[in-house]
């Protein structure tokens, strides 16, 4: 929202060397969020006046039209002369009044004039646009052509208000009422403790049976609606300068009177308004919900097919406007014709919800949308609608018509009941009742009562629904910053859970192995799991899908990490970081198979535990997962060796890392799921209470997906259920017990049929070789049809021997890798390589 501060001292009497700073600071201590003071004219100096076009020659022999005019400009330079000028300009004619600026002046910019000679002439000063003198954008490129009343020699530095100060103020959700000078007004008034002057305290006829006819047949969606009439409009007159001003400075660009005046109105009061050509409305005004697939042809020229949740406002053709978010075209007042005399104006108050999902809906959001979705106030419609009859008599020469339409839904004010000491717990001050009072009345609350205070909540603050929003009022207008800086004392006896000290282990983990941290938002598009290859019936393809996503192509909860990772892996290789391995521990979503609906904690105690559970159940499944992705090279090449890429066995080595932290047996078998390559994939499984569950998989991502989604060649993944995981572990991990008696190391060397898996033959040998193994570890793969035969391979161990009392014999040591090889032989049909 932007506030012109001119604008702002109409309403409320600031001191006269108040700046725009002074009033920034304010705003902000109580609490709106003024982003910058924008300083307009900032460097203009005259003289900059009215001036009469009195002669045009056409200069030809150039490139483009130049003519070279003289120009009244009265006594401002100082002889009474016409003043000589060159301009390239075409929108103006001889006894056009324009704005001139003459030598010595400086525009915006830091543009000195002066006179000087061009194509053939001297030019004593410049013709101006509105561009030039930082005026926005109104609507005509070219000269400012002034109505013929200004006089000649008037200073148009005050005439067109070009020297003001504009505040920017971003308007947070809650607080709709500030996206209006009224509302704005309002809190500076409270910030300088000065009295508002109300621009909506107006005297309003009562509603009769006169008024133009309207129907409303959805209460809930609208339940106020106001409409006047005037009649007899000049259909020549147009927005005087003071308003076009007002508005370009409010960041909006002037259309035509009837329309100006709307906007101006919902500027200054925050009420959405909307005028119908009456000649073009046939029959009834009406507000119901739209039949599914009826057309609307709005303002902007598009067509809408609407829904049946659209509120629209009809007449007996069906359609004529978006309620509360954009008028139709088949009702627009047409200043290209000039043939509008008679205007309908509507004041509505729509529901704020309706409002918000139908903008989204078109994709079409407005500055009316953009106030009723954060709340209007609906008695200020009434008291808008006179605003503009007002001014539509005022400005266009019209007549009201003594017909005034009001159709009111039932409602009562909303109280909030409040210990008086309440905002005293919240912020751990003491205000005292007084203090809090006086501030609650100051915000336009009626207050009653003595030690439990009857709050009635002015109609302009639908935010305010419950003590803790009064508690906020009285907390901000007294100063976030008086507030003390307290630190929590937390309870002795608790810290981290074994949940948490897991998660924050594997994360050490990952790090220590090479691994960065990529967190990524966790929304994605269903078309993901398509360019992944899982089935139609996989699990992973059902979602939970958000109400109001952030982005309509991300409308869903994930339901694995990788979509993110891969993101982050393929944006970091399109800028140059090809060497990658990103990690990210986090939560992904399940739906429910029966859906609940959450109940309403309370905020005044902490919830029961029954409470707590029945959220819970109303909340899809959660389960936290880890996942790494690599490509590049995993160790670098440099003068200590070649290096070496990374591959599916370094995202089989993360699970594994992970398995380590939490202390228990990762089984890893070969395996087949969505963007894998079925022949470099790994099953990750764990046993949990005797019963084996598969828990993710890893390994080398498959060549179609890696080409799908633009990701480098042999890129790797792994993501595991973490919080199968942890039920699977044995706890913290312990410190192994170093003996002090010598290792003894066998070599095995072992012949087994190619298809057999390594992690097969390593159980064998560790089951077999006993409690006297320490340790196991494949060092070498080697396959030669000749010597070892067709289809076989050959898999070398090293096995580690240790006891804890003695050192082990020579026979001792033989004899447990006998009985691992023995077992090996049993199981998988392993050979003694010879």
């Amino acid at each position: 929202m932007r506030v012109p501060l001119s604008w702002l001292r109409e309403y409320v009497d600031l001191p006269a060397t108040e700046t725009g700073r002074d009033v920034q600071a304010k705003l902000i201590s109580v609490g709106l969020e003024v982003e910058t003071v924008e300083q307009l004219g900032d460097g203009l100096k005259g003289p900059l006046v009215v001036g009469k076009v009195l002669t045009i020659e056409e200069l030809e022999g150039f490139k483009k039209p130049i003519r070279f005019c003289t120009v009244d400009v009265g006594r401002a330079n100082g002889t009474g002369e016409p003043q000589e000028i060159v301009c390239g300009a075409r929108n103006f004619a001889v006894g056009d009044k324009v704005v001139v600026v003459l030598p010595g002046a400086v525009l915006p910019g830091d543009f000195a004039i002066a006179a000087r000679k061009t194509y053939g002439k001297t030019s004593h000063g410049m013709i101006c646009s509105g561009d030039e003198l930082g005026m926005g954008d109104d609507g005509s490129h070219g000269i400012i052509v002034l109505p013929p009343e200004h006089e000649v020699g008037t200073d148009a530095i005050e005439l067109l208000q070009l020297v003001d100060e504009v505040l920017d103020i971003a308007v947070t959700p809650d607080r709709g009422y500030a996206l209006s000078i009224r509302g704005v007004a309002r809190e500076t008034a409270t910030a300088y403790g000065l009295p508002l002057r109300d621009p909506a305290l107006l005297d309003v006829p009562q509603p009769n049976a006169f008024g133009y006819p309207v129907q409303v047949s959805d209460p809930m969606g609208c339940d106020r609606f106001t409409a006047r009439t005037v009649t007899g409009l000049d259909p020549e007159a147009r927005s005087p300068l003071w308003l076009t001003r007002r508005l370009q400075k409010a960041g909006m660009r002037p259309i035509s009177l009837a329309v100006d005046i709307t906007n101006y109105v919902m500027l200054e009061l925050g009420q959405p308004l909307h005028a119908y050509d009456r000649s073009r409305v046939q029959g009834p005004i009406g507000v119901r919900r739209a039949t599914q697939g009826e057309k609307l042809t709005t303002l902007d020229g598009a067509k809408r097919t609407l829904d049946a949740e659209d509120l629209v406002i009809t007449d007996d053709r069906g359609p004529i406007g978006l309620a509360g978010v954009m008028g139709g075209a088949n009702t627009e007042i047409d200043d290209t014709e000039g043939t509008t005399t008679e205007v309908v104006v509507e004041a509505a108050h729509f529901n704020a919800i309706s409002i918000s999902r139908t903008a989204r809906r078109h994709k079409l959001a407005s500055e009316a949308s953009k106030r009723f979705e954060r709340g209007v106030d609906p008695q200020a419609a009434s008291a808008a609608a006179q605003r503009t009859v007002d001014l539509l008599v005022l400005l266009a020469g019209g007549t009201a018509d003594a017909g005034v339409t009001e159709v009111i839904a039932p409602s009562a004010p909303h109280t909030i009941t409040i210990p008086a000491d309440h905002p005293d717990k919240v912020a751990g001050v003491a205000y005292g009742r007084e203090t809090v009072v006086r501030r609650l009345q100051e915000v336009g609350c009626d207050v009653y009562g003595q030690d439990e205070l009857i709050v009635t909540v002015p109609s302009w603050r639908p935010d305010l629904t419950d003590p803790n929003d009064l508690a906020e009022e009285v907390i901000r207008l007294e100063g976030y910053e008086n507030l003390p800086s307290t630190l929590p004392k937390p309870p002795a006896g608790r810290g981290l859970t074994d949940r948490q000290r897991l998660h924050r282990r594997i994360g050490r983990a990952l790090a220590g192995a090479g691994y960065v941290e990529a967190p990524n938002y966790p929304f994605i598009g269903e078309h993901v799991f398509d360019q992944f290859g899982l089935a139609t019936d996989d699990p992973n393809r059902k979602v939970v899908k958000l109400v109001n996503p952030l982005s309509d192509e991300e409308p869903a909860l994930r339901t694995t990490l990788l979509p993110g990772l891969l993101g982050a892996l393929r944006r970091n290789d399109g800028r140059g970081s090809h060497d990658l391995a990103l990690f990210e521990t986090g939560l992904v979503f399940h739906p429910r198979e029966e859906l609940k609906i959450a109940v309403r904690l309370p905020v005044d105690r902490r919830p029961t535990d029954e409470e707590i559970a029945s959220l819970t159940e109303a909340l899809p499944v959660q389960p936290r997962h880890a996942a790494v992705v690599l490509a590049g090279a995993r160790e670098q090449a440099g003068w200590w060796g070649k290096g070496r890429p990374a591959d599916w066995a370094d995202a089989v080595e993360a699970a594994r890392v992970l398995a380590r932290e939490a202390g228990t047996e990762l089984v890893v078998r070969g395996g087949q799921y969505g963007p894998w390559h079925p022949g470099r994939c790994a099953e990750l499984a764990v046993v949990v209470e005797g019963v084996e569950q598969v828990i993710g998989y890893a390994g080398e991502l498959h060549p179609g997906v890696l080409k799908t989604l633009g990701l480098p060649a042999r890129t790797s993944a792994m993501e595991l259920d973490l919080d199968v995981l942890e039920l699977a572990s044995s706890g913290v991990p312990k410190g192994p017990k170093i003996s002090t008696f010598p290792v003894a190391t066998q070599d095995v060397a072992l012949v087994v049929d190619v298809a057999v898996p390594h992690a097969g033959v390593e159980a064998a040998l560790r089951e077999g070789a006993g409690e006297l193994l320490e340790s196991i570890r494949l060092f070498d793969v080697y396959e030669n049809a000749a010597q070892l035969g067709e289809g076989k391979k050959s898999l070398a161990y090293a096995l580690r021997f240790r006891a804890a009392d003695r050192t082990l014999t020579v026979d001792e040591a033989s004899a447990a890798r006998d009985a691992a090889v023995s077992l090996a032989g049993e199981r998988v049909g392993a050979v003694l390589r010879g």
